[in-house]
Protein backbone atom coordinates (compact mmCIF):
# COMPACT_ATOMS: atom_id res chain seq x y z
CA UNK A 1 0.00 0.00 0.00
CA UNK A 2 1.28 3.41 -0.96
CA UNK A 3 2.37 6.20 1.49
CA UNK A 4 0.56 8.85 3.09
CA UNK A 5 2.16 11.63 0.67
CA UNK A 6 4.13 11.37 -2.60
CA UNK A 7 6.68 14.37 -3.16
CA UNK A 8 6.84 15.32 -7.10
CA UNK A 9 9.83 18.21 -7.45
CA UNK A 10 9.27 19.91 -11.07
CA UNK A 11 7.02 16.82 -11.98
CA UNK A 12 9.36 13.78 -10.97
CA UNK A 13 8.69 11.96 -8.13
CA UNK A 14 11.42 12.38 -5.90
CA UNK A 15 9.96 10.10 -2.82
CA UNK A 16 7.03 10.49 -0.24
CA UNK A 17 5.93 11.05 3.26
CA UNK A 18 5.69 7.67 5.15
CA UNK A 19 4.64 7.60 8.68
CA UNK A 20 6.09 10.76 9.51
CA UNK A 21 9.02 10.53 7.55
CA UNK A 22 10.32 11.99 4.77
CA UNK A 23 12.22 9.22 2.17
CA UNK A 24 13.78 10.18 -0.72
CA UNK A 25 14.62 7.95 -3.80
CA UNK A 26 18.60 6.36 -2.80
CA UNK A 27 20.35 7.59 -6.05
CA UNK A 28 23.71 8.42 -6.29
CA UNK A 29 23.56 12.27 -5.50
CA UNK A 30 21.25 11.67 -2.60
CA UNK A 31 23.93 8.76 -1.23
CA UNK A 32 26.44 11.53 -1.71
CA UNK A 33 24.82 14.23 -0.04
CA UNK A 34 23.69 12.23 3.05
CA UNK A 35 26.11 9.44 3.85
CA UNK A 36 25.25 8.69 7.33
CA UNK A 37 21.29 8.58 6.26
CA UNK A 38 19.40 5.54 7.20
CA UNK A 39 17.72 3.35 4.51
CA UNK A 40 14.53 3.18 5.84
CA UNK A 41 11.18 0.51 4.08
CA UNK A 42 8.47 2.87 3.02
CA UNK A 43 5.91 0.52 3.69
CA UNK A 44 6.08 -3.61 3.26
CA UNK A 45 7.21 -4.61 0.01
CA UNK A 46 8.61 -1.32 -1.23
CA UNK A 47 12.44 -0.84 -1.78
CA UNK A 48 13.99 0.89 0.69
CA UNK A 49 14.82 4.81 0.75
CA UNK A 50 17.09 7.28 2.20
CA UNK A 51 15.79 8.89 5.54
CA UNK A 52 15.73 12.83 5.91
CA UNK A 53 16.18 13.44 8.87
CA UNK A 54 17.22 17.37 8.91
CA UNK A 55 14.04 18.71 7.61
CA UNK A 56 14.80 22.27 9.39
CA UNK A 57 18.14 22.60 7.32
CA UNK A 58 16.22 24.37 4.25
CA UNK A 59 19.61 24.95 2.07
CA UNK A 60 20.16 21.09 2.54
CA UNK A 61 16.70 20.31 0.85
CA UNK A 62 16.80 22.15 -2.00
CA UNK A 63 20.15 20.95 -2.68
CA UNK A 64 19.19 17.87 -1.93
CA UNK A 65 16.10 17.77 -4.28
CA UNK A 66 18.06 19.77 -7.06
CA UNK A 67 20.57 17.14 -6.99
CA UNK A 68 17.88 14.06 -7.07
CA UNK A 69 15.78 15.66 -9.91
CA UNK A 70 18.49 15.85 -12.27
CA UNK A 71 19.12 11.78 -11.88
CA UNK A 72 16.02 10.80 -12.09
CA UNK A 73 14.17 9.99 -15.65
CA UNK A 74 11.71 11.76 -16.85
CA UNK A 75 8.23 11.53 -16.00
CA UNK A 76 6.28 8.71 -18.42
CA UNK A 77 3.96 10.14 -20.82
CA UNK A 78 0.14 9.00 -19.97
Amino acid sequence: MMGEYIIYYRGKVIGGIYDDRFLVKPVKAARDMMPGARMELPYEGAKEMLLVDDLENKELLRELLAAIYDELPAAKKK
